[in-house]
């Protein structure tokens, strides 16, 4: 049968999915090549086999043993979608928290990605045009390679695709959680200029966009062109612009607690006064609102509320993004394709107040002051005045990226046969600068000891130092000149790289069964890849000269080769079985790692209308290049020592507020190991879709996960912890994980923390369960136009995790510390849309609900009975429910106005104020929840000669 009458008629199942997808806003789609398709609900018809993302076979049916959902171009702009980080973090797929913008000094605060059931953002394979991405040169959480889908051009995408679940035998490598696939336009009707204008009405955030695309044919049609481009300029939001950030918790269990920016503490907690001055010297600073505050059984220091404000909850951002896919047919038998995308992105964020301090206690750990005769610590922020100029703004990071992939091929039929051929030849790179403010260490300490410390007097006889402050030069004003003189920028510069040649030979009607025409396809891959992270020399633990800073570095690279075959068999009219398998090997400096996977699919149709759907299959992630060659990286942090709490002042981990050691400052390390090996996982699906009329399908889908052999860091919070347990007796101190713990959590003479080291290693594992649904349904309304109903659910049924071999499995739905520890997560997620079309007009409804997520008393606890003596209670947070609208209306042929309004309610997670405590700067949990609040829209769409 050749590939032109390849056709079969038209299903019930078919027809009504079809109607879903030919909708202007239809929400799901899984037609990688939109199918021709007839009018008329009740009439047969015929369609062309097309390539469904999930299977390298061209086929007829919409939906197969793989669920995949789409999201059009049309869904994004009506639902409010202004970027690809927008459509996947709303999709009810997405129940995982992720670290970004809204997390002060996180690593990569200026790439977006997504986690897709709550599982790491690197689990998740992403594609573009069904190629991989190079990764984000910068490592999430200082430790995971992912992709970042920041810099994809949404103006210029055709549909997004997801397919959940372990794709590895049809991709390889890191499609453990799902795929994502970013189909761009492959061409457009006529020259379109899109113009979009944004502001949000809490302040900050203005935003204006513009995009261009265009096409042409030339040489009697056989070459075809699209080109485009994507210009996007926004402003940042800062925490002063919004009620819940401007300032310390004012709604929380306890009263509000000023920062600390002007503070003398000795080593056992105490606060020293020391200023005659009683902070009216600084009482200017951070905008006048620094002055004399009292924390209550601690003392009295200078500090301002309103400090935490002056950081950014937003990154302001520029980028510019140029696409380019051409075909040229050659002969009957042969296309030419080609493929560019590059992007540049300038992203500008600051870390705020809390992470631009200086203190004694990074050099000297304490010194000794005669005239106090105790041992303590100096420690001083600073305040936007000490800046000058227009203060925190002025010394804002920027990490600028540039990135290009691009793909040349060539494709068609071996002379008459049903054989196809595609050969192609793919780069992906990326180029990550980070230009990031800095403390000279050596000119700050110098500073402060020229300044305040004086001429060191001697040593104790534990080795602290002897210093006679002049503590009333401390609580003075910093010279802006000053300032500038200890202070600059480093700039860091990382790379990545990912080469694939790619050879496909398809045959979809290889031989015929009782059921129609069996399909395979056979793919060969290879390539290289690598990852070289370079940060500035003053970062590096052996040439350190920046206070407070340090930085991840590493470098490798690696070849891989892959071969995958598909094998699709219609063994009966109503059942289609189909099978792959791949075989992935990857070759770093002469260490190989190979993995086989397979699956198996099953398709059942007892009727038209009706299908029965299941696949088994095996999936892996190779080691990263990062886990493998990450050299000894170090960073500063703080957590609560639960083993001094407990050992010296008799708190229960439970609740440790007011512990002297709630905020101990340590060093931590941690480094790759060339010899990991893959992660392992065993996933099925099995799920039912129903169309009992045209216009209407339901689907539900479960999946379940079986991860083994896990590459882990744990947490530093989680390691102390386990000390705490291993010391109290509470674990076997003898135990593997108890003499792990006691190995990496590093003490000085005193039993203060001084070091924490975290390697990584492949010992942990984890199993879950989750359900999804969806449902499409069209109502025509007579004259009054056409509705249009589209829901999407997921529930996370189970979700347990075992980070070392010996330990028990941990509840991560029950448990509300360790939900927290990893990302913090909602167990359901729900989005659902109704769009009402009439004449030139479209008005479209948008809500998306989180799932009830434990509150912070829960996690701080770790138990949900808890009750603080305040009458606050751990427990859950309730759903959370926006509401995104907008308008289109086509004025003429080639114009058509949209206004969109996100967040219609102006919802804000300000009641989860009162779960946290007064020092809380953040008052909300903000993996998951966003303050930004209602933002408005307007944008005009003109096509020229249309």
């Amino acid at each position: 049968m050749s590939p032109t009458h390849a056709r079969l008629r038209r299903s019930r199942l078919t027809a009504a999915l079809l109607a879903a997808v030919a909708m202007p806003l239809g929400a799901n789609a899984l037609a990688q090549d939109a199918p021709s398709t007839s009018t008329g609900a009740g009439t047969a018809s015929t369609l062309d086999r097309v390539t469904v993302t999930g299977s390298l076979i061209p086929q007829t049916e919409i939906e197969t043993f793989t669920p995949v959902t789409t999201i059009t171009a049309d869904d994004i702009q009506a639902r409010g979608f202004t970027s690809i980080g927008d459509v996947l973090q709303q999709s009810s797929m997405s129940t995982g928290g992720f670290q970004g913008g809204q997390t002060s000094a996180s690593f990569t605060q200026g790439a977006e990605a997504v986690s897709m059931f709550s599982l790491d953002p690197g689990y998740t394979k992403y594609l573009i045009n069904g190629r991989p991405m190079a990764n984000y040169p910068a490592l999430y959480n200082g430790s995971d390679a992912f992709n970042n889908i920041s810099g994809i051009p949404v103006d210029l995408v055709d549909r997004v695709e997801i397919l959940p679940g372990g794709q590895s035998s049809l991709y390889g490598s890191d499609a453990i959680a799902g795929v994502v696939n970013v189909i761009l336009k492959k061409s457009v009707d006529a020259a379109t200029l899109t113009v979009r204008g944004g502001t949000f009405t809490e302040g900050g955030g203005n935003s204006l966009r513009l995009s261009f695309s265009d096409g042409f044919e030339a040489v009697d049609g056989r070459l075809n062109v699209l080109y485009g481009l994507q210009y996007e300029t926004r402003n940042p939001i800062w925490g002063y612009q919004r009620d819940l950030t401007d300032s310390y918790n004012t709604d929380g269990y306890t009263a509000p607690v000023a920062g600390r920016d002007f503070l003398v503490y000795s080593g056992s907690g105490d606060y020293y006064f020391m200023d005659p001055a009683n902070c009216g010297n600084v009482s200017g600073l951070f905008d006048g609102t620094e002055g004399l505050q009292t924390r209550e059984g601690y003392g009295q220091y200078c500090g301002s509320f309103a400090s935490p404000g002056y950081r950014t909850l937003r990154n302001g951002k520029d980028s510019t993004q140029v696409y380019t896919h051409a075909t040229f047919d050659v002969n009957d038998n042969l296309q030419l394709y080609a493929d560019y995308l590059f992007s540049h992105e300038s992203v500008d964020y600051a870390t705020g107040s809390s992470y631009t301090w200086w203190g004694t206690g990074s050099k000297y750990g304490y010194y000794y002051d005669p005239a106090l005769d105790d041992l303590v610590n100096l420690q001083r922020g600073f305040a936007p005045e000490d800046i000058g100029g227009n203060g925190y703004d002025d010394i804002m990071n920027t990490d600028r990226t540039n990135s290009y992939m691009v793909t040349f091929g060539g494709s068609g039929f071996f002379g008459d046969s049903d054989w196809e051929y595609d050969l192609s030849a793919t780069r992906s790179f990326y180029r990550l600068k980070e230009h990031g403010w800095a403390r000279f260490d050596t000119a700050i300490n110098s500073y402060f000891e020229n300044t305040v410390l004086g001429p060191q007097l001697g040593t104790t006889a534990d080795g602290f130092p002897i210093f006679a402050p002049d503590y009333a030069a401390f609580y003075q004003p910093i010279d802006p000149a000053d300032f500038a003189a200890f202070t600059g920028y480093t700039n860091s510069s990382s790379k990545t790289w990912d080469n694939m040649l790619r050879a496909q030979v398809t045959n979809s009607a290889l031989f015929e069964l009782p059921g129609g025409d069996a399909g395979l396809a056979v793919v060969l891959e290879g390539g290289n890849q690598g990852w070289d992270y370079s940060p500035d020399a003053r970062l590096l633990p052996e040439t350190a000269d920046i206070w407070g800073t340090t930085a991840v570095s590493g470098s490798g690279h690696r070849s891989r080769v892959a071969a995958t075959t598909e094998l699709r068999m219609p063994l009966l009219d109503p059942l289609t079985v189909t099978a792959s398998a791949r075989y992935d090997e990857f070759d770093a400096y002469g260490t190989k790692t190979d993995k086989p996977t397979y699956s198996i699919g099953i398709e059942y149709r007892p009727v038209d209308s009706l299908l029965f759907r299941g696949k088994y299959g095996t999936a892996f992630r190779a080691p990263t290049l990062a886990d493998q060659f990450q050299g000894v990286s170090g960073f500063y942090s703080s957590d609560v020592d639960y083993w001094r709490c407990y050992s010296e002042e008799g708190y229960d981990p439970a609740d440790t507020e007011g512990c002297s050691f709630e905020n101990s400052q340590y060093f931590g390390t941690q480094e790759g190991n060339p010899d990991l090996e893959p992660i392992e996982a065993d996933v099925w699906n099995a799920g039912v879709v129903w169309a009992p009329m045209h216009n209407l399908s339901v689907s539900v889908d479960y999946y379940s996960w079986d991860i083994r052999n896990e590459v882990d860091t744990q947490s530093s919070d989680q390691l102390l912890l386990q000390e705490f347990y291993c010391r109290s007796g509470q674990q076997d101190i003898a135990s593997a994980s108890c003499q792990q713990a006691l190995d990496w959590v590093i003490r000085d003479a005193t039993g203060a923390l001084d070091e924490i080291y975290t390697p990584k290693v492949n010992v942990a594992q984890q199993t879950l369960e989750a359900v999804t649904a969806s449902i499409n349904y069209s109502l025509d309304i007579g004259r009054w136009g056409m509705l249009r109903f589209n829901g999407n659910y997921t529930n996370m049924l189970s979700h347990f995790v075992q980070p070392l071999p010996d330990e028990g499995k941990i509840d991560l739905l029950r448990d509300p510390y360790y939900m927290w520890v990893y990302d913090a997560y909602a167990k359901t997620r729900a989005d659902a849309s109704v769009a009402w079309d009439i004449g030139d007009w479209t008005t479209t409804l948008y809500a998306n609900r989180i799932g009830k997520t434990p509150n912070y008393l829960a996690y701080y606890a770790g138990d949900f009975g808890y009750e603080h003596s305040s009458g606050a209670t751990a427990g859950w947070w309730q759903p959370y429910i926006t509401y995104n609208a907008s308008v289109n209306w086509r004025a003429t042929d080639d114009i058509q106005f949209s206004l969109m309004v996100n967040n219609v309610l102006n919802e804000m997670p300000d009641d989860q104020a009162y779960n946290f405590p007064g020092t809380s700067s953040t008052p909300y949990n903000n993996y998951l929840y966003d303050i930004y609040g209602r933002s408005v829209m307007a944008e005009m769409r003109f096509q020229f000669g249309n």
